[in-house]
């Protein structure tokens, strides 16, 4: 059926940090920096003046439904400005200008921004040690750090930090840094932002000693103080009645609806990231299409058995800039993603060389993006159930993982099909005792692989 082949983006930023409005200036309060470092009288002396006796926004008030009880000993300061998510916007607070920060993509920041006492200039060698090193990280990864140093540079500004001791920074700086954005940003956003701070250090070769446990506690504490509004709401897995209802809708006869179903259920069974099947925009795809899945990568592989597997490989994914591929086999009904796939080769007639779901529309070719897609499955899903267009792109990772664990097949499985190197799929789990019933009876389904199919419990 399918040919046996099988072999990121930046945009210019703004050079400001996208923090909330006058967040270093209106929410100042009664807490001095000092009162957020070790009480132990040698760690004040490891601040500069300046921050020692600068006064810092308090968190936002929680509601206290959700921290319990136990917060109410806890003093109420003021409501959080409603700008929480970063983003980029000319009313942000922006950098003192300076040599060590030259204005460059986020992407760049990590390698192009200096610490002040890193040995220059480097030599050719050790230029590309550095760069080696960022290709650690995916680029969406350093996107995120490159806003994360911004934000610590904007901090260290307006604090006076002095250049020699942002970095190697120290225990007190960054936790306090890690206090100032708690109660106004997600504590995930605050991890990574941490996070990017090291990665920074490691990159330009500086020490990176702290107190660990002052680091953990005022990172689980920033995770605590996440606003209700940075909470984002749990995304709904798409389930086989709602597909079946959406295909019933659409015209497979027609370019865009085929390429459209195809790449949904194929998504879908092969537990995929939407993202790693369609692009982001058409300027990217053309600007790097071998980074993108194309017609290609599609193979059809068979076992000892004699059954039919159909591979898709991609290129690069979040986790792995070699690629991975996903797999998965023809299904009964209206949602066997082979027969959407083949309809789709018939109607659409990609290339080896175009994107995977290359199709045509207004006499154009263009490859599927991730917009449009939801945007055309939304618009059906609403036509059928005006309650069941809530879905997102993750929504198709989440519907086909709990399908399959619904089907009783092994946990472990299911893992190495979604491509998790550790057990974070359990997420889904929570809200769907049905997937543990056959392990949880008085007289379990699968006693003879129960031990190999359960993941293991946390201590």
């Amino acid at each position: 059926m399918y040919p046996a082949q099988a072999t990121q983006q930046m945009t210019p930023p703004v050079e400001s940090f996208p923090i909330p409005p006058d967040f270093f200036h209106d929410f100042l309060s009664q807490t001095h920096l000092s009162e957020l470092s070790s009480s132990t009288p040698t760690s004040k002396h490891l601040l500069p003046a300046a921050l020692r006796t600068a006064e810092l926004p308090v968190t936002p008030k929680l509601d206290a439904s959700r921290r319990g009880s136990s917060s109410a000993h806890r003093s109420n300061p003021p409501t959080a400005p409603t700008t929480i998510r970063p983003s980029n916007s000319a009313s942000a607070a922006t950098l003192t200008p300076s040599i060590l920060r030259p204005k460059c993509a986020a992407a760049k920041r990590l390698i192009m921004w200096k610490p002040s006492n890193v040995k220059a200039p480097l030599g050719e060698v050790e230029e590309r040690v550095k760069w080696v090193m960022t290709n650690a990280w995916a680029d969406s990864t350093l996107e995120t750090y490159g806003a994360g140093l911004l934000a610590y540079q904007a901090f260290c500004d307006k604090y006076q930090i002095p250049e020699a001791e942002r970095a190697p920074a120290n225990t007190d700086i960054l936790s306090s840094f890690v206090a100032t954005l708690a109660g106004f940003y997600a504590g995930s956003t605050i991890r990574n932002y941490f996070f990017a701070v090291r990665a920074w250090h490691i990159i330009h070769r500086l020490p990176w000693t702290l107190d660990q446990d002052t680091i953990d506690a005022v990172l689980k504490g920033s995770q605590a103080l996440t606003p209700p509004s940075s909470i984002r709401a749990r995304r709904s897995p798409v389930t086989l009645e709602a597909l079946s209802n959406i295909q019933r809708t659409l015209d497979l006869s027609q370019g865009r609806d085929a390429a459209v179903w195809a790449c949904a259920v194929c998504c879908y069974y092969g537990i995929a990231r939407l993202g790693e099947l369609t692009v982001k925009t058409i300027a990217k795809f053309k600007a790097k299409p071998t980074q993108y899945v194309r017609r290609q990568n599609v193979s059809l592989q068979v076992d000892r058995g004699g059954r039919k597997v159909t591979a898709i490989f991609i290129p690069v994914t979040k986790v792995s800039k070699s690629g991975e591929e996903i797999y998965f086999a023809q299904q009964d009904g209206l949602t066997d993603p082979e027969s959407a796939l083949r309809n789709h080769f018939n109607i659409n007639k990609p290339s080896d060389a175009e994107h995977l779901f290359m199709h045509t529309f207004k006499k154009s070719r263009v490859p599927l993006s991730k917009d449009i897609m939801l945007k055309r499955l939304k618009v059906c899903a609403h036509f059928v159930d005006p309650t069941a267009s809530s879905f997102t792109g993750h929504s198709f990772r989440i519907g086909g993982t709990l399908e399959y664990l619904l089907r009783g097949v092994p946990f472990e499985v299911v893992k190495t099909l979604g491509r998790w190197s550790s057990n974070a799929f359990q997420i889904y789990l929570r809200k769907h005792a049905q997937i543990l019933a056959p392990y949880i009876q008085n007289h379990p389904d699968y006693n003879t692989f129960l031990q190999i199919a359960m993941p293991a419990v946390r201590a």
